[in-house]
């Protein structure tokens, strides 16, 4: 390559580094190509381009670009999205607030052709994803040349104010970059404290004992049929689980009844919550949108940042959360259902934005007079709360009524407030984004109530149970091993537990820069990355440039992603919800056309 052509390094060609190099794109017309004219394609920005020496791009990833690790061709067809194919987007629109322009596309069941209803599996999601990076390179100008290194990325070197050196798996001699990025997407890690231990005493016992993975990655075959085995975690990493361990072993569903083929063991599953997550709500928007943010919106948090002394998010961002959601409900539930509520909005609008949360608790009871028709966060967080059984078939007939109930909310229109919460969840999660790490509470909760499996699913978790193949443990789920087993408990069904020789951590790893296995991450963890207070990478919340130990950013480095402490819903969104994810990418491409193109201005002629 020509010395006198500019290079970028960016650490992960998946679903993310797709989405940054869709945003370089759409913006180098006007940033690196010279045009300055948006859009400027063609003869005028190739030799503008070629007047800055070009540009390669490296992309540096073991898996193929576009679907990356976790949406890669080579995984069973039985794993579904938890997404509608009418939800998936890797285009931009104009609710992304952003400077850099709009380049609409399809969304996956367009480009796909199937219902916008259909949950994909993810082999049709990464083949949707390989496409849009296809088209993501083919738009980018004349002399910006893409080039892929299926291996991983080891370490990254190099002076604040010099070029970088990243070190290749194999290879002997480094890239040479004016600019890396990293976007790694999801971690393995190392075990913790209490994982290294459950390890240990499973190898000394002759035990199983599977920690948190990607499920699709897990070896299961250990997990015997007929036999018993603990499950910690009701998530979406358990519904992967329980699919690959009945229909991925010859099972199959005969409408709502299960058939076993013989070769499933018993799952014995429990949680935090004790209960699965929150089902995919089942029907279509209609009529006005709740305006959001009402209450926690750019205003809302530059007050908070302005905070001399930090901020604690439970004392002064939930509160805004909380009246922001609850707004979102009730503008629903007052505009579609107003026969279920016993004043005009108006007045009660007026009176909800300036009451504080006690006052707010007696408005909606004195408006509202169902309240199955008010929204109870903290009830809908921890549903089984004081909640007990005398015993495990009560208790499994008690949650498949709750799982009942879940479907049939999910799936009525009549219940329309909660696709409102969950249009509020968005707005919320797209502010939060400006406060940086806001802690794990958050994210679960997010994904609890907004991120659940499909509802067939969950169907599918009902028949298993009434078919014996998966049986609930509870909330506040306990594993103990002693007497050479594991054994399973909860405050739910008090005095039962459960033994067994298996156990399987049904959860993604934590996305720790401290304990990530990841080369790359580690290397900068031990030379002195920082990290916030739940582990993650802290980078500067405009561009993603990573931060020194001053609060500097570093002029060649970037990173994006779930272990950093900006976290996003995901690398794709839902079309029209504002695209959190794009507005990042589109400020990092900006920042980085903007220095190379400063770069080559400065160098010799």
């Amino acid at each position: 390559m020509s010395a006198s052509r500019r290079t970028l390094v960016i650490v992960g060609a998946g679903p993310r580094g797709t989405g940054l190099i869709e945003r370089i794109a759409a913006n180098a017309p006007e940033l690196y190509a010279g045009s300055g004219a948006e859009g400027a394609e063609g003869a005028e920005g190739a030799e503008d381009a070629e007047d800055f020496g070009g540009l390669d791009i490296h992309l540096v990833d073991p898996h193929p670009p576009g679907a990356g690790r976790i949406w890669r061709a080579a995984q069973s067809p039985l794993l579904w999205m938890n997404s509608h194919a009418e939800d998936v987007t890797m285009f931009t629109d104009e609710t992304v607030v952003m400077e850099g322009p709009v380049r609409p596309g399809p969304t996956l069941h367009e480009w796909a052709e199937i219902d916008g209803s259909t949950f994909a599996d993810r082999r049709i999601q990464g083949a949707y994803l390989r496409w849009v990076h296809e088209q993501a390179v083919a738009a980018l100008p004349p002399g910006i040349t893409v080039h892929h290194h299926p291996r991983r990325a080891l370490r990254v070197g190099g002076p604040r104010e010099g070029r970088q050196q990243v070190w290749l798996e194999g290879l002997p001699h480094p890239l040479h970059a004016d600019l890396v990025v990293l976007a790694l997407g999801h971690l393995d890690a190392e075990l913790d404290e209490e994982q290294r231990a459950l390890a240990a005493y499973a190898r000394e016992h002759d035990l199983v004992h599977l920690p948190p993975d990607f499920t699709a990655d897990s070896d299961l075959s250990a997990l015997a049929p007929g036999e018993p085995v603990l499950v910690r975690g009701f998530g979406l990493a358990f519904v992967d689980l329980m699919v690959l361990l009945t229909e991925g072993r010859g099972g199959r569903h005969d409408g709502d009844t299960y058939v076993p083929s013989g070769q499933e063991p018993v799952l014995y599953v429990g949680s935090r919550r004790g209960v699965p997550y929150h089902s995919k709500i089942g029907y279509e928007w209609s009529g006005e949108r709740p305006p959001l943010p009402r209450f926690f919106g750019p205003a809302e948090v530059d007050a908070i940042l302005a905070r001399p002394d930090g901020f604690d998010f439970r004392r002064d961002v939930w509160p805004l959360i909380e009246k922001e959601l609850g707004f979102a409900h009730y503008h629903r539930l007052f505009g579609a259902h107003p026969e279920r509520t016993s004043i005009a909005w108006a007045d009660f609008e007026e009176k909800y934005a300036a009451c504080e949360a006690a006052e707010r608790e007696t408005l909606v009871a004195s408006a509202v007079p169902d309240p199955a028709d008010r929204l109870d966060l903290a009830a809908l967080d921890h549903p089984l709360a004081g909640v007990t059984y005398a015993s495990q078939e009560e208790f499994q007939d008690g949650l498949r009524a709750y799982v009942e109930a879940d479907l049939s909310r999910r799936h009525d229109p009549s219940d329309s407030p909660d696709l409102a919460v969950f249009l509020g969840l968005l707005s919320v999660y797209g502010q939060l984004i400006r406060l940086g790490d806001v802690g794990s509470w958050w994210h679960g909760f997010f994904s609890y109530l907004a991120s659940g499996p499909p509802g067939p699913r969950l169907r599918q978790l009902l028949a298993l149970s009434r078919a014996g193949i998966v049986r609930f443990v509870g909330a506040d789920m306990t594993v103990a091993a002693e007497d050479g087993v594991f054994r399973a408990s909860s405050a739910t069904v008090p005095g039962v537990s459960v033994e067994a020789r298996a156990l399987v951590e049904a959860r993604l790893p934590e996305p720790t820069v401290g304990r990530t296995v990841d080369p790359l991450l580690r290397d900068l963890h031990a030379d002195g990355a920082v990290e916030s207070p739940e582990g993650l990478l802290r980078v500067d919340r405009t561009d993603g440039r990573l931060l020194d130990r001053a609060g500097q950013p570093h002029p060649r480095r970037f990173a994006l992603g779930p272990y950093t402490d900006v976290r996003t819903p995901g690398a794709f969104t839902r079309p029209r919800t504002g695209g959190p994810a794009f507005r990042q990418n589109d400020a990092t491409a900006r920042a980085l056309l903007a220095f190379l193109r400063d770069l080559a201005c400065q160098a010799p002629v």
